[in-house]
């Protein structure tokens, strides 16, 4: 659905040639009148004369002047899909009439209604047009059409036998302009902008615990991040809008995109609740770590936390300031001889039960607090911490913990398909930020078409924020870990193993959403497997895969009762975690 300004313009393009399709046989099927009485005439050349229908059209607008709408004239595109029969006139008409009748816009039996045409020139669709001005001099209330035109287009497509189509939930992303697409193909760039910065968006975000992170992560890929601040409290950040350098509008400015304007979940306060920091007075991040992570990977993570902290801090107070805004515990050790002299520290996570402290010289000989007071007394700061954070042991770490919170998410949506299927929602939304972290730092194209065809998937109806839960916890985790470990060694077998878990993650996901009844985020669920499993195995088991996706009634049934028991596919190549990978860590972790 588009808004213009003018009329006459739209309708010598629907009886002409057409720019980018073939128009034959343009004719008018539906109207506020007979399509006899508005199909224009023919003039002595040859020629059709519209200046009749231009009037007719235009008539209501002088009525209300000022009180126009700034864009007038509704157009709205209603096309069958390709495996569609094809439809007659008299169908046409009717479709047009129930589109109308369902947006308000014409009720049956008012004849002061707004006045509109419906167009066809081709066999597969129909051009709606209508003037937003009523005949009795009242102007007409648009608010919300899409909804209601998606609502009529279901209840046609059951009553012709179309191909079923989707609600309008509020899952999908917003869909690229036809100018952007084309405006992309002229500069030479293979997407349009609104795809790139979705992309990295979604990906800086699964990477983020702040906004201070997510922001930072957005610059250092070459995204300009402009935030916007309230105009009640000063300093208090609201929104943000992304643009990409090169993409600029006709007077030489950066076109930019705000969050709600790539997708539902984007915007700045549904990030803070996914970060938990949606509460301004308390803006502080999540520890990084604490319930689901192993031994190593919770040693080797506080390492490269307080290694960070001493390299940008400059002073001791501020390196303990640095560590607490991480959202780590930090404890200080005082001499016995003087009270004032901070000897040592210590740190531990918050969101474990009993605390397990490390010191600085347990973590490294370097992060000893005499050790990190002597780089920062030094006028020239040294390359004593330069370089790579991680071990090859520890890199492993991450992803065998990666590992182990997709065969946990899987194994908790298996089980709500037959005790709760609306409780897994929190682990479905963030396995898109597993998706997401996995194709930036693996750089496979596989990868990134599965990140970008689940995004769908990913989104509940309506924009709403699933409850939190343990395995939803998880997943955001695995992706922060991934981060923190970077690109995978070569040659290393952890991304394979990862992949088959997010394989399995997904069939359960497409099963879940099946059960729903949510068709099209259940067909996105399938296809991103599909990719996965290319990257895994290759195209010729790809497309057995595919075929072993497809639940029966009594795979659906039996997936989760009462534990799984075997792949949910029914013959899947990735069969089911071992149950002690299928469980959190113990608490005390550390």
């Amino acid at each position: 659905m588009q808004r213009g300004l003018r009329v006459q313009g739209l309708v010598r393009y629907l009886y002409g040639p057409g720019r980018c399709e073939e128009h034959s046989d343009p004719h008018i099927v539906a109207g506020f009148r007979s399509p006899a009485e508005l199909e224009p005439a023919l003039r002595a050349d040859g020629h059709q004369d519209f200046r009749h229908l231009d009037g007719l059209l235009t008539q209501p607008l002088a009525l209300l002047g000022e009180r126009n709408y700034r864009k007038p004239v509704w157009h709205l595109s209603v096309r069958a899909a390709p495996e569609d029969p094809i439809l007659n006139d008299r169908q046409w008409a009717e479709i047009a009439h129930e589109m109308m009748s369902r947006t308000g816009l014409v009720q049956h039996g008012d004849e002061d209604a707004v006045r509109w045409i419906a167009v066809r020139h081709a066999d597969d669709h129909v051009h709606i047009v209508a003037t937003l001005a009523r005949a009795d001099g009242l102007r007409p209330e648009v608010w919300n059409d899409g909804y209601r035109i998606r609502d009529a287009c279901r209840v046609m497509e059951a009553r012709f036998g179309l191909r079923s189509t989707a609600p309008a939930d509020r899952t999908a992303a917003r869909r690229t302009k036809r100018a952007e697409v084309e405006k992309a193909q002229r500069v030479g760039r293979s997407e349009a902008a609104r795809d790139v910065l979705r992309r990295h968006v979604a990906t800086a975000v699964a990477g983020a615990r702040t906004e201070v992170d997510f922001f930072a992560a957005l610059r250092a890929e070459g995204v300009l991040v402009r935030e916007r601040f309230s105009t009640r409290l000063v300093g208090q950040v609201t929104g943000y809008a992304v643009a990409v350098p090169d993409d600029l509008s006709a007077d030489g400015r950066p076109v930019w995109f705000g969050g709600g304007k790539l997708a539902s979940d984007l915007t700045l306060p549904k990030l803070r609740r996914r970060w938990g920091t949606e509460s301004l007075a308390r803006p502080g991040p999540r520890p990084l770590s604490g319930r689901y992570v192993s031994v190593r990977t919770g040693r080797a993570v506080l390492r490269t936390t307080v290694r960070r902290a001493a390299d940008e801090a400059r002073t001791t107070a501020e390196f303990l300031e640095l560590l607490q805004q991480q959202g780590l515990l930090v404890r200080s050790r005082y001499s016995r001889i003087d009270p004032d002299q901070l000897t040592g520290y210590a740190v531990a996570f918050p969101d474990t039960d009993e605390p397990v402290w490390y010191t600085g010289g347990r973590l490294g000989l370097e992060l000893a607090l005499p050790r990190i007071q002597q780089r920062m007394s030094n006028s020239e700061r040294d390359a004593e911490t330069e370089g790579d954070d991680l071990t090859p042991k520890e890199r492993q770490a991450f992803y065998d913990d990666a590992v182990r919170a997709a065969a946990y998410a899987t194994s908790q949506i298996r089980r709500n398909l037959a005790t709760d299927p609306y409780g897994a929602e929190d682990a479905c939304w963030a396995a898109s930020d597993v998706l997401r972290v996995a194709a930036k730092v693996t750089g496979n194209r596989h990868l990134v078409r599965a990140a970008d065809t689940y995004g769908r998937v990913a989104r509940p109806p309506y924009g709403r924020i699933p409850r939190p839960s343990s395995a939803g916890h998880g997943l955001r985790l695995a992706a922060r870990l991934m981060v923190l470990a970077g690109t995978p060694d070569r040659g290393s077998v952890s991304v394979l193993v990862l992949v088959s878990r997010l394989i399995a993650l997904l069939d359960a996901i497409t099963q879940l959403r099946l059960l729903q009844q949510r068709s099209a985020q259940a067909g996105a669920a399938r296809a991103a497997s599909l990719q996965l499993s290319q990257a895994a195995t290759g195209p010729a088991q790809a497309a057995r895969h595919e075929a072993l996706v497809q639940p029966s009634p009594f795979q659906l049934a039996m997936a989760a009762f009462p534990d799984p028991w075997a792949p949910a596919g029914g013959g899947s190549a990735v069969g089911p975690a071992p149950i002690a990978s299928r469980l959190p860590v113990s608490r005390r972790v550390l």
